[in-house]
């Protein structure tokens, strides 16, 4: 069955750099990838067998009927990049100021391609229906998956795949989470109304600065003293603005955060905790708040059995020294909304290659991978896509 796989994999290897060299020189930011999508698209319809179809303005996707009956798998891959200025100097370095794929979404949309054009050249082979989707603006809240599931790119799907590169996994390793695998991310934004003066007479104030300075640190305690040890919970305030002068106690300040959670209960706990320490902290010194709480990006959940036959494929392909067991991620990723309509595997594919440029992590302006990932992760993707649809 899997005569001829490996060569195709060879052939479209150079193609598949060249594409995410292509796709790295011209970077977009969410919802504006306009040309990012016309590129792929493109490509795509010079694939025999695939229904291209634009669900959005800045997204694609393609179909792959497979010759015999089955179910339907869905490959995402995300193209949007972020608003950082890169720092590198390669020759395929960003022509757009101030815009970098900086996170890896241009390898991800690389793979994607090698994969469906590897996978529309063995139809035959196909049992059931594979479904390529390059998503739109994952970067930027709310997120382009759910405009995606919005337009109809999850209806049928069975089960969903998705690949993120990461530098600090070595190249030639792929690394597997059971069950939550990256955080939901939301995010708070506080204001505290006090009552201002002059620094010389405190007394004659509510002072918004030292009651913010008591919350900031009792936040901390939901985590250290109000959360069962065992689980995983981060709250961060990120920015404390207030006042204008040396001498002036201000008449409010506002405060900003980050929480990071994986299960629906610790969620919700942590967002009643955060409202009880302001009303405590405030009603104590007469002050009063104002609470914005964002819920971001859903846990992504791995599921369990999707997970394992992703790991027997690595196994069957590279032995089991290929495989980077790793705890869960505090990140957040909008790939989480897929996997509310179907159950699925996020992977990690190495990129990590300590001899080269490779020592910088996601989201830095130095960002780059080793190269030679991108075979392994089309290699993958290709192989687990048809171990899922037989199974």
């Amino acid at each position: 069955m899997m005569i001829g796989i490996e060569d195709l994999i060879d052939q479209t290897k150079a193609d598949v750099i060249t594409w995410r060299r292509q796709l790295h020189k011209y970077p977009e930011l969410s919802f504006q990838e306009e040309k990012t999508a016309q590129f792929v698209y493109d490509k795509l319809c010079t694939l025999k067998k695939l229904e291209v179809s634009r669900p959005t303005k800045t997204s694609v996707m393609a179909r792959l009927i497979g010759s015999l009956p089955g179910n339907v798998l869905a490959i995402r891959a995300d193209m949007d990049a972020l608003p950082m200025q890169e720092e590198n100097s390669f020759e395929f370095t960003s022509q757009n100021p101030g815009v970098m794929h900086a996170c890896g979404h241009d390898a991800h949309t690389a793979m994607l391609l090698g994969t469906a054009t590897i996978l529309s050249q063995i139809q035959d082979q196909i049992q059931g229906e594979v479904r390529f989707i390059f998503q739109h603006a994952e970067e930027l809240f709310p997120g382009g998956s759910r405009e995606m599931i919005q337009a109809g790119a999850m209806a049928g799907v069975d089960k969903i795949l998705g690949l993120h590169v990461m530098n600090h996994i070595p190249t030639g390793k792929i690394g597997i989470v059971y069950g939550p695998a990256m955080a939901a991310s939301d995010t708070f934004d506080v204001t505290i109304q006090g009552k201002g003066g002059h620094a010389s007479q405190p007394h004659l104030t509510i002072d918004p600065v030292a009651i913010g300075a008591q919350v900031v640190t009792n936040l901390q305690q939901i985590v250290a003293r109000n959360l069962d040890p065992l689980e995983k919970l981060v709250i961060s305030v990120t920015t404390f603005h207030g006042g204008t002068a040396n001498n002036i106690i201000p008449d409010t300040v506002t405060l900003q955060g980050s929480v990071r959670s994986f299960t629906k209960d610790v969620r919700q706990q942590a967002t009643e905790q955060i409202k009880r320490v302001l009303d405590g902290i405030t009603a104590a010194h007469g002050a009063t708040y104002t609470l914005d709480y964002h819920y971001g990006y859903d846990s992504v959940e791995n599921n369990v059995a999707i997970t394992r036959i992703v790991e027997e494929t690595v196994e069957n392909l590279w032995g089991k020294q290929a495989i980077e067991d790793m705890t869960p991620l505090m990140g957040g990723e909008d790939f989480a909304f897929y996997l509310n309509e179907a159950p699925g595997c996020f992977i990690f594919i190495g990129t990590g290659n300590p001899g080269g440029r490779t020592l910088y992590p996601i989201h830095h302006p130095k960002f780059t991978i080793d190269e030679e990932s991108l075979a392994i992760g089309v290699k993958l993707s290709v192989h687990a896509a048809l171990k899922l649809l037989e199974s």
